[in-house]
């Protein structure tokens, strides 16, 4: 008789990089309200991974210097292994989500939590946060201001740089 797989809860830590700005300026400067300028991050096997411009990165569960997430959303639980996610992570570093790949309206954290949330749980993250660059991009302003928004590298400082060969067990 087989053994049944241990199952191992997944979360979404979401944080609003402007502090609550975009919730106060967001109807003056676009004409739209915005409750939030999302970056996400997928809790799972005890460690918090996230991407930015430097490529995948993991830190203790609210250790970037975000602080605590402002929002925290159950994804389920996996039965993927920390052993397989780690290689899943590896791959996906030296592929799509190298850091020169980041882009911040197209292929950016919030993708690559999305991206990890259907391998390990089959769900997406939430559409209101996948859903933000082009809602911005849909305003005049975001259309005048995208030249400059497109330069942006974000990399919330406090993680560590993935590498499956960077002591991670």
């Amino acid at each position: 008789m087989e053994e049944p797989l241990a199952l191992h809860p997944v979360k979404l830590y979401v944080y609003d990089l402007s502090k609550g700005m975009a919730r106060r300026l967001s109807h003056l400067m676009l004409g739209k309200q915005l409750d939030g300028i999302w970056h996400t991050s997928i809790i799972v096997h005890k460690d918090e991974f996230f991407y930015g411009s430097g490529g995948i990165s993991s830190c203790a569960p609210g250790g970037t210097l975000l602080g605590p997430p402002d929002t925290v959303v159950d994804l389920g639980n996996t039965e993927v292994t920390e052993e397989i996610f780690l290689e899943y992570l590896s791959s996906l570093g030296e592929s799509a989500f190298r850091g020169e790949s980041y882009n911040l309206f197209e292929h950016n954290c919030n993708t690559f939590s999305n991206e990890v949330a259907q391998f390990l749980t089959g769900k997406k993250i939430p559409s209101y946060i996948t859903d933000l660059p082009s809602e911005v991009l849909a305003t005049p302003f975001g259309q005048a201001l995208r030249p400059l928004l497109d330069s942006i590298q974000i990399q919330p400082p406090g993680g560590n740089t993935f590498s499956r060969h960077n002591g991670q067990s």
